[in-house]
């Protein structure tokens, strides 16, 4: 199929408020029964060959260790444990008060109840509202959901392309459920002082320096897709740097500088999946030189480290 096809915000927006709140229930399904992580690493979910899943999730102790997964294909949502029983149910026709309800229900027929923390949305305009009581969000077009995965899955593998390079440490490629993009962070062995005032989230993913890379689906601060680039702490004069390709800007945003280059601009240039390579790459050697990284040393070309290998 054709890399990277359209997907404005506009035609989708309503199906797509109902799906993020969808996967912040799943999200904090995992985030309540998972094993933590450092930045929270294990908290976003993994593209699959049908949708996207939370992996296994459990403790190896003798209790209930499950997955979520959301196809993408057949519009529906699955909920499997590793003794081979599982819960189906479809995506369709669901208000996010509904699909609550039935992900609460499937867990505890089998057997694997959770309590989640907080059961309401995260940073979106109803963040007050229990999800239980959310019956305005209820749009599901199948056609618009399929392609969010499509892209997904493209922008996935590309960011695994870039995150190649590198043999710092580095984050999985992940989808998250709170702001529902996709991304890859490297980081620096800098500790980073964070203001006393900095939430725990905040504190954890961002406690060491930071590139990330990712890409967005638009919302109603940035009405259409982009790829992204940050960097965290932001250096002196990254927004003076130039970026790969020419269309390829700095953006501020809350009082700091994102690269963005649009969707629909990379899917207008010869070889889209170069371009978007290219921004990535620009946009991480400005972070990484001003920062005082030491770019050449973690470079790893096409995934090699073995100086025999790569000679």
């Amino acid at each position: 199929m054709e890399l990277f096809p359209a997907i404005p915000l506009a035609a989708w927006q309503d199906t797509k408020a109902t799906l993020h709140r969808f996967a912040q229930i799943v999200g904090k399904i995992r985030l309540a029964a998972g094993i933590r992580r450092n930045h929270w690493w294990h908290v976003p979910f993994h593209l699959t060959g049908r949708g996207i899943t939370t992996r296994p999730t459990g403790r190896a102790d003798g209790g209930p260790i499950f997955t979520i997964d959301f196809d993408f294909v057949a519009h529906q949502l699955v909920v499997a444990t590793i003794d081979g029983r599982a819960v189906t149910f479809p995506l369709y026709g669901q208000s996010v008060a509904s699909f609550y309800d039935e992900v609460m229900r499937a867990l505890g027929d089998l057997d694997a109840p959770v309590d989640v923390d907080i059961p309401q949305p995260f940073d979106l305009p109803d963040s007050g509202r229990p999800f239980a009581e959310d019956t305005e969000h209820a749009a599901y077009d199948p056609v618009h959901a399929t392609r969010y995965w499509q892209v997904l899955s493209q922008v996935n593998l590309v960011l695994e392309e870039f995150a190649s390079g590198y043999s710092g440490k580095i984050s999985p490629v992940h989808h998250f459920w709170h702001t529902f993009d996709i991304a890859c962070t490297r980081f620096s062995d800098r500790v980073i002082d964070q203001p006393s005032g900095n939430d725990p989230v905040t504190r954890e993913a961002y406690s060491r320096e930071v590139i990330s890379s990712g890409f967005w689906f638009g919302d109603d601060t940035f009405p259409q897709p982009a790829f992204y680039s940050y960097t965290a702490p932001e250096p002196a004069g990254l927004a003076g740097e130039p970026l790969l390709p020419g269309t390829a800007e700095w953006v501020e945003q809350r009082g700091s500088h994102l690269a963005i280059l649009r969707y629909d601009d990379a899917r207008a240039e010869p070889s889209p999946r170069e371009a978007v390579l290219a921004f990535y790459q620009s946009a991480y050697e400005a972070g990484a030189r001003l920062a005082g990284w030491d770019v050449g040393a973690v470079a790893c070309p096409g995934g090699v480290t073995d100086p025999v290998a790569s000679s």
